[in-house]
């Protein structure tokens, strides 16, 4: 039987210490390159800092409805694509009816305009 070979522990130091250092290494070097909001921010023209200051609010409630609405979609049992499907064809039914409704209720007005003004109904 072949005498078995001593570990070469050295070798074994500089791979754990290589691992260790791109596991945390590269994660922290990517956050300190990465620029924050304000620091981008600081870098635009005069005018699309303000239109963006203005619109922080409207688009942080725009991600918090976005937010809300996946957790909900997360508590059914169906997969969240499906049931984004399923709200997008709810919500589309409800504008058609809702155009419907509104269709009508023009007619009927402009009906009531015309026998009021004595014209004859079309």
């Amino acid at each position: 039987m072949a005498a078995k070979k001593p570990t070469n522990w050295w070798l074994w130091t500089k791979v754990a210490l290589g691992g260790t250092a791109m596991a945390v290494g590269g994660p922290a070097f990517t956050m300190w390159l990465t620029p924050t909001e304000e620091e981008l921010r600081s870098k635009y023209n005069p005018e699309l800092r303000k239109k963006s200051l203005e619109n922080v609010e409207e688009r942080q409630q725009e991600f918090d409805d976005f937010v809300t609405r996946l957790k909900e979609y997360s508590k059914s049992d169906k997969p969240i694509w499906i049931v984004v499907k399923e709200e997008e064809e709810r919500r589309k039914k409800a504008l058609s009816t809702a155009a419907k409704e509104s269709k009508k209720e023009t007619d009927a007005r402009r009906e009531e305009m015309r026998r009021e003004a004595g014209l004859e109904a079309k």
